[in-house]
Parts: C-alpha cells; sequence; structure tokens
C-alpha cells in the first residue's frame, strides 16, 4: 500500500491542543466557552460550528485518538481499541450485543458509512406525538444538505460488491425493491474494512473533518478523559467533574454553556450521575436499538463479504407495507462479512460451527433493522448504572418484538433463496440450516422466539434524553436545551423520540447542525454553519 498522510499525525506535529492519554496531561481545571462531551457525529458538529462561530470549544472523549496508521484492519486490534467494551456492551440481560464507538470520532470512525435523511413517517410522528411542530423534512432539509456537502455524501457510483448484489437480486425475483445507499466517504479504495477505523482516510467521519478543523482553529481536545459528574446548582451546570483515565487525576472544566454528546447510553448515564432533575421520570427512558436479527446463508459461488463497501443497497418494502404503529416494520440491509464478528454470532460449536467457517469466503448474510418505538409493546429500555456508576441498558424483547424478529428471518430467508442459496440457517441458537424456502418457512416457524435463543445486536442507540415540547414527554427541548438545566444541551442520538427507522448517523448530523446553529446564537457568537 502506498504512503498514506495522516492528517491526525500532521495536525498534532502543527500543535493542536490535544491532552490525556499519550498526550501532554491535561490540567487540573479548564476554562472554555462550550464543554463537548463526546467526540462522535453530535459532538464533532456541534464543535465546528460553536468553533466557526468564534467560540472557544472543549471536546472530552473517553476512547483514544487513533488514525489512519493505526488503522491495519484487523479486528483483533479494532475492537480493543476503537468499540465500548471490546464491541462486546450488552443489554442487563446479556440477550442484545451492542457495538458503539469509543474513540475519538465515536461511532462515526467504525461506521458503515450507511447515510439516511430521517425518514418523514418518523417525524411525522414525533410532531403529532411530542408537539415538535418544526421537525419537517422542509424545515431539516438545509441542514441535512449543508451536512451532505460538507461530509462528501453521495451515490456510491461503484457496482454493489457480491454481498450487497445478492440482496438486490432476490428482492428483484420476489418483486421488492430496493435502492441504493448514500455513503459519506470520499476516494474510497473500496476496501471493506470501514468497521475498523478507514486506514485511507476516506471515510468522512468526525476523526477526519469536523474535529481536525475545529482543533485547526483553536478547540481543545481531552482524550482518555471520563464525564464523570455535572456539578449542579440553581437550575445550571456550575461545572464538570472528569477523571484521566491515564493517571486517575480529577479534572475541572468551567463553561459558559455544555453539551452532551456522548452516546445515548453514556450521555442518560452521566445525568444519572449527576442527580439532574427528572421531576416526570423521564430520564433513560424509551432508549432504542433497532433491534438486529440475522439469516446466513451459503452460496455456490465465492461471496467474499469482507471486500469492496461494505453497506451499498436496502429495502424498505416491510417498513413501507404497514402501518408505522402497526406489526413491527423492519429495514433489509447486508452486513459485511469479517471472521471474529461471524465466528462469535453465528450459532452452534464445535464441527457445526466449524463447517461454517469452512464456507465463509461463500457465506452471505442479510440483517433487518427493527423499527422500535412506534408501539406500546416496543417501548424500548432503561438506562440504569451499576453500583460502580458505568450504564447499563435494560431492554425487554417483548413477544410483539420478537414477532416482528420471527417475520423478519423468514423475509430474508425467502430473499435468499430467491437469490440462488444453497442453505439458510436463521442465526438462533436453535436455528438449523435448511435446504429449501419450504423446509426453512416451517423450521423458522416452529423457532421459540425468547430472549437469550433469538440471536440479537445492535449498532444503532436512540433515546433516552429525548426531545419533546413539554417536560412531562422528554428530558430536552425542541432545540435541545435540557428542561430543567438552562446551560446544557444535547447533541446526539439521545434526542430521539423513537428509533429513527434508518441509520442514524445523518439524522444526527442534520439535526444537530441546526441544534448547534442555533446554540451558537444564543451563546451570543457570530452566525456560523458546517461549510
Amino acid at each position: 500500500m502506498p504512503q498514506i498522510p495522516d492528517p491526525i499525525r500532521d495536525g498534532l506535529a502543527r500543535g493542536w491542543r490535544v491532552h490525556g492519554g499519550a498526550h501532554a496531561a491535561a490540567p487540573a481545571r479548564i476554562d472554555c466557552d462550550v464543554a463537548i462531551v463526546g467526540s462522535g457525529a453530535g459532538a464533532g458538529v456541534t464543535a465546528e460550528v460553536l468553533t466557526r462561530a468564534g467560540l472557544q470549544v472543549l471536546l472530552l472523549e473517553e476512547g483514544p485518538l487513533r488514525s489512519s496508521t493505526d488503522f491495519r484492519q484487523r479486528e483483533a486490534e479494532a475492537y480493543p481499541q476503537l468499540y465500548q467494551e471490546s464491541a462486546a456492551r450488552k443489554t442487563r440481560d446479556k440477550a442484545i450485543t451492542i457495538l458503539q464507538g469509543r474513540c475519538v470520532g465515536g461511532s462515526t470512525t467504525v461506521n458503515w458509512t450507511s447515510s439516511f435523511r430521517t425518514p418523514e413517517p418518523t417525524l411525522a410522528w414525533w410532531r403529532s406525538h411530542y408537539a415538535l411542530d418544526d421537525y419537517t423534512s422542509d424545515a431539516l432539509a438545509p441542514y441535512f444538505a449543508q451536512a451532505e456537502r460538507r461530509l462528501h455524501i453521495g451515490p456510491w457510483l461503484a457496482a454493489p460488491n457480491e454481498n450487497n448484489d445478492l440482496l438486490r437480486r432476490g428482492a428483484a425475483k420476489l418483486g421488492i425493491p430496493a435502492a441504493a445507499i448514500l455513503r459519506n466517504v470520499q476516494g474510497c479504495w473500496n476496501l471493506g474494512s470501514c468497521g475498523m477505523g478507514c486506514p485511507t482516510n476516506a471515510k468522512q467521519s468526525m476523526l477526519v473533518t469536523t474535529i481536525p478543523w475545529a482543533l485547526d482553529h483553536g478547540a481543545t481536545l481531552l482524550v482518555q478523559t471520563r464525564a464523570e459528574r455535572l456539578v449542579l446548582a440553581n437550575g445550571r451546570v456550575r461545572a464538570l467533574q472528569a477523571t484521566s483515565l491515564a493517571d486517575g487525576r480529577p479534572v475541572e472544566v468551567r463553561a459558559r454553556h455544555y453539551v452532551l454528546a456522548g452516546g445515548a447510553i453514556n450521555s442518560p448515564a452521566v445525568l444519572l450521575r449527576s442527580q439532574a432533575p427528572d421531576p416526570h421520570g423521564v430520564l433513560g427512558r424509551r432508549t432504542f436499538l433497532h433491534p438486529v436479527v440475522m439469516a446466513a446463508a451459503v452460496f455456490g459461488q465465492r461471496v467474499e463479504g469482507w471486500q469492496g463497501a461494505p453497506q451499498t443497497i436496502y429495502s424498505d418494502h416491510f417498513l413501507e407495507t404497514q402501518p408505522i404503529d402497526g406489526p413491527i416494520g423492519y429495514k433489509l440491509e447486508a452486513p459485511p462479512l469479517h471472521p471474529v464478528i461471524f465466528a462469535s454470532t453465528v450459532p452452534g460449536m464445535g464441527e457445526d460451527q466449524a463447517r461454517w467457517l469452512r464456507q465463509f469466503p461463500n457465506t452471505h448474510v442479510l440483517l433487518a433493522l427493527l423499527r422500535d418505538g412506534f408501539h406500546p409493546e416496543a417501548g424500548g429500555g432503561t438506562v440504569h448504572l451499576r453500583p460502580d456508576g458505568s450504564p447499563e441498558l435494560d431492554y425487554p424483547l417483548t413477544p410483539y418484538v420478537l414477532e416482528g424478529a420471527r417475520r423478519a428471518l423468514l423475509s430474508m430467508a425467502e430473499i435468499q433463496f430467491a437469490a440462488g442459496a444453497r442453505e439458510v440457517l436463521p442465526v438462533h441458537e436453535l436455528g438449523t440450516a435448511a435446504s429449501s424456502w419450504a423446509q426453512a418457512r416451517a423450521a423458522i416457524a416452529a423457532l421459540p422466539m425468547e430472549p437469550l435463543l433469538a440471536k440479537v445486536v445492535s449498532a444503532h442507540v436512540m433515546g433516552g434524553c429525548g426531545l419533546a415540547a413539554d417536560p412531562s414527554r422528554g428530558v430536552t427541548r425542541p432545540d435541545g436545551t435540557h428542561w430543567q438545566l438552562a446551560n446544557l444541551s444535547v447533541h446526539d442520538g439521545s434526542l430521539c423520540p423513537t428509533s429513527i427507522g434508518a441509520n442514524p448517523q445523518l439524522s444526527i448530523y442534520g439535526i444537530v447542525n441546526r441544534l448547534a446553529q442555533g446554540l451558537a446564537t444564543r451563546l451570543g457568537g457570530r452566525p456560523a454553519a458546517l461549510a
């Protein structure tokens, strides 16, 4: 591979103000205009907008600062370095595995680049149930357009890899519409290792876009520094108490305004540790996951799902053909395949699992993102604190959700057989491979759909600090400000009153872009936008 410039190392050499971990020790106290907890989608957008507005910005990130030089396409290195709990974060009952980033750039550094604007049915639900009257597609469109230009979000012009094209071909044979996914890349090498960090800096994550811009223009970054709690008094945040994970030293941050953008498990956790006012008992509740179930298939030809752009084809057929508050709908996509994730997810053991691993080059997987949050029996979960103060999510898999999971397994198996699969395995602890659609249909219908038997994962966490037009229904006002704390805002996926029904990164970029511009104005900054 030719030598690739490393913009992070170049920035550090230029004198970026970065403290913590292997960098200079953080001072015991830091003063700034705005302190942002996190460095993912919401934090990165907020940092650039507020820095452009002339405000002094500080970002705190619990994870390390890694860059393209460190991204060597090796799962054994990437998961411990770049993910929460080494890519093994789980719900309280261990029934759902949750993939979340824990590094500078957050999940934008390790996601698969899929970019969707917030669907209009979701926005309509927010307007009718949470009185978010100005959350319309037209009102948000300029902010989405700015984010799309800034982050090079657009059509993927290369042909889909075989893994994605099998979804397209199978759906077409059944008369099911499928379409192309927009991606946030520039000069992509089509390597397929997006989930391990982009080694060519093609992925336009916060790591290589907004955060470097903010650092070049005077922002400060604390890495490997955990936000512990907010010090509260008289309806305001007086200070943020943090801990350096390198040496355990305390760090105090004093700011005019504070922004929580640590993700939809960690942001509620900071508020819980801070004993933030919660008069209506809504903090940490209605936390959503897009629970994901999967079906694996073996084909006669090589699929090589680890090569090429990871996600380029999707189908919303099973979202659009029923009411949003009816039987739970689901979005279909084709995830990339890498051996560690595959081996830790596929059911079976011993010779049975070894047989699947021998067929790994010919294996194809579909996933279904279940759209939770729109039905009384899909109310999401609740963030709690363990005795040591760390967060965990209690997310009950209700019969309603699991019935949707069964329908999704059936849909995926039918598509895979239509695409020419030799056998299909529902990813379930009691799943068995079927050699025909009729056999698969009968076997999936007989599976006991119960937590810990149905294999459920997620990479999308939303809610817990939801937006609402009155405090009885949400933690935050429509402008992102906390209802009871005047100088605190939330700018991440925890704002969502429901799940989004699509991969959430572009929703966060667009919505937070608008909120950050409003915040800049309220703080007396000059007019600013993503550019």
